[in-house]
């Protein structure tokens, strides 16, 4: 299963919709340095927001919804959200 990635270019909280990424200004500063926030992503099931780092956004390391109430996991492929298959 994938999606397409939506992106917004200003940070307004209640436009993000499941699959809205917003990237952050000063990437450098966020997180560790070896792997720092680089984004927030609302979840593409649930919506609920959630930083991401570089490596999430750049390289499709796997991501799972911190809801209480979602376990989506999935990863970034370009502008695609991938899915993980259920086991």
């Amino acid at each position: 299963m994938s999606a397409d990635l939506q992106f917004l270019e200003e940070w307004i909280p209640e436009r993000m919709d499941p699959g809205t990424v917003f990237v952050l200004e000063d990437q450098a500063k966020l997180g560790q340095a070896q792997n720092p926030y680089v984004a927030v992503m609302a979840c593409p099931r649930c919506g609920t927001l959630g930083l991401i780092t570089r490596r999430q956004f750049y390289a499709g390391e796997i991501m799972i919804c911190g809801s209480a109430n979602c376990s989506a996991e999935y990863r970034l492929d370009d502008d695609h959200i991938c899915f993980r298959p259920p086991q």
